[in-house]
């Protein structure tokens, strides 16, 4: 958690592709973008980020698997019934023999990449560097303090950031804006604003606080 009075921290969003579309990378410091990276090499990311000196690294990516037979992750199901859906995660056989649920094993490369510098967050205190799942689409409906379309989503992302301070002109691709969402999650999170869904064992989901969803949502993506 930032102090009071101490420096601003550059954090990261990723947006999570599959092997051709590959990585998405924004670095925040306060309002200001201060860089972008793409790259298919999750180990590039990674470096990148540190080379970023990035305090938080935010993932647009499941961060846990299903476990076999489990009833499927608890921050799915908390997502669910605060009125937003997305992919159920599978389990990691189930993904790695099905070409849809690809970008997930991107980002489960991503997170085993990260790790050694960014421990993924579980749970507690907030002390160190750190990375975490977020979704886009929950960030936005946070920032919105209601459920907005998904349909709609370049449109609407994008006059949230704006309405955060965020100069958008440079953002020119989805992935883009979707990882700038990512990065102000992870200001949140270094800033102490945050709301977590889940648990430790199926993995945290971390969007801005407040977040209260009055109506259904729209799938990650």
């Amino acid at each position: 958690m930032a102090a009071e009075g101490s420096p601003i921290p550059t954090v990261v969003g990723i947006d999570v592709g599959g092997p051709r579309k590959g990585f998405d990378a924004v670095a925040l410091r306060g309002t200001e973008i201060r860089a972008k990276c793409r790259s298919t090499h999750a180990a590039e990311i990674a470096a990148w980020c540190r080379s970023q000196g990035a305090s938080v690294v935010a993932v647009d990516a499941p961060c846990r698997w299903r476990v076999p037979g489990g009833p499927g992750r608890q921050a799915e199901r908390e997502l669910a019934r605060a009125g937003i859906s997305c992919f159920p995660t599978p389990t990691r056989e189930r993904a790695e023999g099905h070409a849809f649920f690809r970008w997930m094993v991107c980002g489960a490369e991503l997170f085993a990449a990260l790790e050694p510098a960014y421990p993924l967050h579980a749970g507690g205190p907030v002390t160190g560097p750190r990375c975490f799942e977020t979704f886009p689409q929950a960030v936005a409906c946070a920032l919105a303090g209601r459920i907005v379309s998904a349909k709609e989503k370049r449109a609407v992302r994008t006059a949230l950031l704006a309405r955060a301070g965020i100069a958008v002109a440079g953002l020119a691709r989805i992935d883009e804006i979707d990882a700038t969402l990512c990065a102000l999650a992870a200001r949140h999170f270094a800033d102490g604003t945050f709301q977590a869904y889940g648990d430790a064992a199926g993995g945290y989901l971390i969007v801005p606080a407040p977040a209260e969803f009055p109506s259904a949502g729209a799938g990650r993506d």
